[in-house]
Parts: structure tokens; sequence; C-alpha cells
């Protein structure tokens, strides 16, 4: 169970100096929304207060998450998939929650998200999905893609995007490790999820990958 108190509280906008501000603004484009400071600017989420602890760290970590997000050549809905399996498999709620989200924008419906936490083979899959997340579990657990998907994944996407699968998968492992260490709360003023999507913590026996 998700502790009352962070063990890393976020660190409210307020309490920025222009400077930390000044290095993250322009590295990621939904980010600067949230750091003007200015009254009518929307609430920071909690992963952006976490990053103020160290602005140089994150003004570097979110350059680079921009290419991941907002010039990725993987198809949006590909990348969230992956990152959903990944936020499931490392028991981040922070994780799922903000990526269901955006899951639901790239057009990934709330069965195919729901799917996301059940055994990769499920019928609803294209094969092409069934790889990425099969990709996804193999990279988590034994740190390699395996041969036969790895083949396989080459007859449907590119080099560049085979990079981003793996670069994406890592990547959001890391901010998961991140986020459940600091113990990272929900966002207060995030848009419910329904039920079929929140995360429920009783369901570990799913997050086993069945290859």
């Amino acid at each position: 169970m998700t502790p009352s108190e962070p063990r890393l509280p976020p660190l409210p906008i307020h309490l920025w100096d222009e400077q930390a501000r000044e290095m993250l603004r322009g590295r990621l484009t939904m980010a600067d929304r949230y750091l003007s400071g200015a009254p009518d600017a929307p609430p920071l989420p909690n992963v952006l207060g976490v990053l103020g602890h160290h602005p140089e760290l994150a003004a570097a970590w979110l350059t680079y998450n921009s290419l991941l997000l907002e010039r990725c050549t993987l198809d949006p809905r590909c990348r969230e998939l992956v990152i959903l399996r990944v936020a499931w498999r490392s028991r981040s709620r922070y994780e799922w929650e903000q990526h269901v989200r955006i899951g639901l924008r790239t057009g990934l419906s709330p069965t195919q998200i729901a799917a996301v936490r059940q055994d990769p083979g499920a019928e609803l899959w294209t094969r092409p999905e069934r790889l990425l997340l099969t990709a996804a579990d193999q990279l988590l657990d034994r740190h390699r893609i395996d041969g036969d998907t790895w083949t396989e994944l080459g007859t449907h996407f590119d080099t560049r995007q085979l990079m981003e699968l793996m670069f994406v998968t890592g990547s959001y492992l890391c901010l998961a490790m991140v986020f459940n260490s600091a113990d990272l709360q929900s966002d207060p003023d995030a848009e419910p999820l329904s039920a079929e999507l929140e995360f429920d913590a009783r369901d570990d026996e799913n997050r086993s990958p069945s290859a």
C-alpha cells in the first residue's frame, strides 16, 4: 500500500527560483505551461515537483524525454502500450495513471488499456502490438529481446523504431523506479480514471508475463 506521505515531497512551484524554472523551460512542450509560476498557471504535476529538487538533472531528462514523447517515430499509440506495460509490471501507480490518460488521447481504448495488465497473448491485440508487449516483458525480465521476437519485430518496425522501443522501455522503467522509491502520490487535480482503468494493487498475480 502506498504511504500517506511521500518520501520525497514534490517541491511546490512557489519555492522554485527563476533560474530553476528557466532551466526547465523549452525542454518538453507539455511541461512548459506549468513552469511560469503565474497565479493562473495550472497546478504543477507531482513528477515535475520531484524533478524540481534537482533542476540540472531535470533539464537534461526533459530534453531527452521530449524526443521520446514528441519526436518519436514509433507510433504514439505503440509507445503508450509499451509505457503502460512497464508501469504495470513495475507496479508504478503514478506512471500508470499518467499514461492511461495519455494512452486514451493517442487512441487506445479503455478495453485495450485494461488488457495491458493481462497476458500479452490476448486476442484483442494485433500481431505487432503483441510483439511490442512481449518485447517489453523480455527487456524487463531478461534485459534482452529474444532472437525470434527481434526478427519478427523487424518485419513491422524499422531500425529507428526498434531503437526507440528499447529506449522507451528502459527510460520508463527508470522513471518508475524513481516514482516508486519516492512514494510519489497521484496528482490531486488529475482527472479521475474509470473503475476499469484504476491501478489495482490487488492484481499482482497478473504482472508476470506468460513468456
